[in-house]
């Protein structure tokens, strides 16, 4: 399973860094999402799909 953000798209609300920080964070710089484990273990996925759910622009995606 591989976890990406689409940082055309991010608006920095930090939904999936509340949903997965284990997996998530915001860059420094301009405050956007960025993935730390692009291939997480099972037991995060459950965060990483609520992360995929609450990403208010939809820039959160799972492929499984």
């Amino acid at each position: 399973m591989t976890v990406r953000i689409d940082r055309t798209r991010c608006i920095g609300s930090g939904q999936c860094v509340l949903a997965a920080p284990d997996v998530f964070d915001q860059s420094d710089d301009d405050g956007l999402g960025v993935v730390l484990v692009p291939e997480p273990p099972t037991d995060l996925l459950p965060g990483v799909r609520d992360a995929v759910d609450r990403c208010p622009s939809q820039s959160v995606s799972l492929e499984e």
